[in-house]
């Protein structure tokens, strides 16, 4: 007589209890988040005025190149032979442009970086012009190359190798890229200017920018949310441990004359705060990405076994998390080597004790940026698979193929 095996796994209503949770947590969190950027948007009063780029009458203009001189040597002093001097090539460091408000041809000594950007006849660049500046007539500099075409270029190709490859889904997570910019340049860099609390800004804009973000590129979902969830929580906790060791090392957030400068022209700002809001921001891309992979690993170990238990679900999800952790970390530290390839270059010229260049104020925030980012990424690797594994369809009766008794 045939017969078949059931076997039932763990009870499912752990699932719905977490899925109930889950949903109430995020709608009070949205809640929060839209209250708390609606208090600290600045009113039209509060925002910073904009500052003059130049002095009044003067303007920019499109002018070609026709020469390019020689590029200047670079001279290294030795502080053993005093005194001394150094002649220059005729001509080096010249650019003779084409101006279109000028019958003849005007000749420029550029900055250094432009003479070895690989300047050539008919490229364009932008001048900046004082009319009337001396008896002879306007005066003239570089603002610099003009780039818009091979920039306006990659991003075309950018948007098509996306759409090719990612579909509907990369075209959306593009328009959610551009809701965050918007977020960015119309709130959080106002409120931060006006003088408002760079801790509460940043959380504010970065949830703001993750409930959109994520619901929009991956739609509205179970998996979705717990992605979310995981990613509000890990934003939290980066937070927090940014705040904790910026005060812990006495960081001032003013590394730089772009700080100095800032400084002049926007007062109220906190700048321990403003470097708060860099820790959180820097952070936001590598914490979406693991949150949504972690999630999505979880939910197919469920397609592929329905009747795992939600403890084993979660071990399997650590121990794909693991993987992604360890290369999650290469990507936050290779990013700030990339961008900080020349000031790692020019630090490994002196000869100083590695545990000394802390002291330095850009190095301190890069690394207390850097930890912070990474101590809040390897966490929420284990509270994402958490609430997926919680929140997941529960197991499924296994039924065994009939026996004959």
């Amino acid at each position: 007589m045939g017969h078949s095996h059931v076997q039932h796994g763990p009870d499912p209503e752990v699932g719905q209890l977490a899925r109930t949770l889950l949903i109430g947590g995020l709608l009070l969190a949205g809640v929060a988040t839209v209250i708390s950027v609606w208090m600290l948007w600045p009113a039209a009063e509060d925002r910073v005025d904009t500052v003059p780029y130049a002095v009044e009458g003067s303007h920019t203009l499109s002018a070609e190149v026709l020469t390019v001189g020689s590029v200047c040597p670079v001279i290294v002093v030795d502080p053993a032979v005093p005194g001394g001097s150094f002649d220059f090539p005729d001509g080096c460091n010249e650019v003779t442009f084409s101006v279109p408000e000028e019958a003849a041809p005007v000749t420029l000594q550029v900055p250094p970086y432009l003479a070895r950007a690989g300047l050539r006849a008919g490229d364009k660049v932008q001048l900046f012009v004082i009319p009337d500046a001396t008896p002879e007539g306007a005066l003239y500099g570089v603002v610099g190359i003009e780039r818009s075409t091979p920039i306006a270029l990659l991003a075309v190709i950018f948007v098509i190798v996306t759409g090719l490859v990612a579909r509907l889904r990369g075209l959306l997570a593009l328009v959610g890229l551009v809701f965050a910019g918007f977020v960015l340049a119309e709130f959080m860099l106002p409120a931060l200017l006006a003088g408002q609390t760079g801790f509460g800004v940043a959380l504010a804009g970065s949830s703001l920018i993750m409930i959109v973000v994520l619901y929009l590129a991956h739609g509205v979902s179970i998996r979705t949310s717990a992605a979310l969830a995981g990613t509000l929580i890990s934003v939290l906790i980066t937070a927090m441990i940014g705040l904790w060791g910026i005060r812990s090392a006495r960081l001032s957030g003013i590394s730089d004359d772009t700080g100095e400068l800032l400084m002049l022209h926007a007062s109220d700002i906190s700048y321990s705060g403003l470097l708060a809001s860099a820790v959180i921001i820097a952070g936001l891309g590598v914490l979406n990405d693991v949150t949504i992979t972690q999630t999505s690993a979880v939910w197919e170990l469920r397609a592929a076994a329905p009747q795992m238990s939600r403890a084993r679900l979660f071990s399997s999800g650590m121990r794909i998390g693991r993987d992604h952790i360890a290369s999650s970390i290469y990507t936050i530290v290779f990013a700030y080597a990339g961008t900080a390839l020349a000031l790692l270059m020019l630090i490994s010229i002196y000869d100083r004790p590695l545990l000394g260049l802390f002291v330095d104020e850009p190095i301190g925030e890069e690394v207390v940026r850097t930890l912070a980012s990474a101590i809040g990424l390897v966490l929420a690797v284990p509270v994402t698979t958490a609430i997926a594994a919680l929140t997941v369809a529960g197991p499924r009766a296994v039924i065994s193929p009939a026996l004959d008794g």
